[in-house]
């Protein structure tokens, strides 16, 4: 993924998403029962699945979840069509967005389980290596999904470790040729994110640090890594790692992105705790003389960075980090009355900034800060709520007034009432009133 226009150019699918593809799609399941790559009984769990209410499917995999996911394996296993792929995949990634939690369905069992267990690795592995970009990405995430989601348990097989190692293999040769120019990168992105959060695979963590370290030396990939969950990760491994290689490979990875990358980098890296993981460190003895000399200097960069900052730099950090916390900033009025105008500059670069994450980020505390922070806008900054309006901020408030976490609802509606009503209006109708 060394660079975003390089790999196997745009594939032809890559307009397509999960909605469209559920929605236009019909599989002639029969046909394959058929040529006898499912079996009749599979054939019975996909007709019975496929084009059902969410709450209908829902209901059939709390029943027998494993008997489904068995029969998506089936057609993966089996089926070389790619729309059909496409399909499967799909259907798999609209049941994980339901609940992802329902990766542990995928997870090979024991042997003797019922419904006998069809394992999801080499199938994911494989399709991982075709060409079509959209079977590629659905692939690569159930993959991460599925590993992520496995018992954590002392001894791994054999089969399950060679999985990892080829998977982050695969990872990383999307670093040097992503196999999409513009999708490649995020993708690679997010299962490093998830890959990073298994402390019990020294070796796997080391490999997904590597890679994190490699994707640092492209400007396009550190505005990525600036997200929570990868910036969390290596600050999480460099806290808790045992061995000294995984220190040294975390704060290496770093080291390398306070270099390269985004301003906003800098601020995530202090959000997620590392001074204090710096000082702890430094206390201890290493027999890698590399470690000492990594630890004060990313010491002395962040100290000389975090001092010349502005409360209006920190924010502005923090809001491009694409990850907001509650802190002093959000809830201060006199913040809000110094800074709001900052928002609207060169044409309203940081107030669409923060409409863009209440538009894409699944975060329940950033989308409930998000909201806050909007409300703050608007209630600070003169003709705030016409601006607002304009730019199509009501609308994604609006939607966020269903969403399932209730900080989000209660900001969500907090922030609609001060868009739709005068300050006063507001306040009357607010729920601490």
């Amino acid at each position: 993924m060394a660079g975003y226009g390089e790999g196997l150019g745009v594939d032809p699918y890559a307009h397509l998403t999960v909605a469209t593809i559920l929605r236009t799609r019909d599989i002639p399941w029969d046909i394959y029962m058929t040529a006898r790559l499912i079996s009749d009984r599979e054939l019975q769990l996909l007709r019975r699945y496929d084009k059902k209410e969410e709450s209908y499917q829902s209901k059939l995999l709390r029943e027998g979840g494993p008997l489904y996911t068995n029969a998506f394996l089936a057609v993966l296993k089996n089926v070389t069509k790619d729309e059909t792929l496409q399909y499967v995949l799909a259907l798999i990634d609209d049941l994980l967005e339901v609940d992802p939690s329902r990766a542990a369905l995928f997870l090979p069992r024991p042997e003797g389980s019922e419904p006998p267990s069809i394992d999801p690795y080499p199938i994911l592995l494989r399709l991982i290596q075709r060409p079509d970009w959209f079977i590629q990405d659905k692939a690569a995430r159930l993959l991460t999904a599925v590993l992520a989601a496995r018992a954590a348990r002392r001894a791994r097989a054999a089969e399950e470790e060679q999985t990892l190692a080829t998977f982050i293999d695969w990872l990383c040769a999307q670093l040097r040729r992503p196999s999409h120019p513009l999708q490649g990168v995020p993708a690679a992105a997010h299962c490093l994110a998830v890959l990073l959060r298994d402390p019990g695979n020294p070796q796997l963590l080391y490999d997904a640090m590597l890679g994190c370290w490699q994707l640092s030396f492209y400007a396009p990939a550190t505005d990525l890594l600036a997200s929570s969950a990868t910036v969390g990760g290596l600050v999480d491994a460099a806290r808790l790692a045992q061995k000294e290689k995984l220190v040294r490979a975390a704060l290496l990875a770093l080291a390398n992105l306070l270099a390269h990358g985004p301003a906003s980098l800098e601020f995530a890296i202090v959000d997620k705790g590392l001074p204090r993981v710096l000082e702890t460190r430094a206390a201890q003895g290493w027999d890698d003389p590399d470690i000492p000399e990594l630890i004060a200097s990313l010491r002395a960069t962040l100290e000389a960075g975090v001092a010349s900052l502005s409360s209006f730099d920190r924010y502005k950090r923090e809001l491009l980090s694409g990850s907001l916390a509650w802190g002093p900033l959000h809830s201060s009025d006199d913040f809000w009355k110094e800074n709001a105008a900052a928002l609207v500059d060169q044409n309203s670069k940081l107030l669409r900034v923060l409409l863009k994450l209440l538009e894409s980020s699944r975060d329940a505390t950033t989308l409930a800060v998000a909201c806050s922070d909007l409300t703050r806008f608007v209630n600070a900054y003169p003709h705030g709520r016409g601006l607002v309006a304009e730019l199509g901020g009501k609308e994604l408030v609006m939607r966020l007034m269903v969403h399932p976490d209730a900080a989000v609802q209660r900001q969500a509606l907090a922030c609609v009432q001060r868009i739709l009503l005068s300050r006063d209006h507001a306040s009357a109708l607010s729920p601490e009133s």
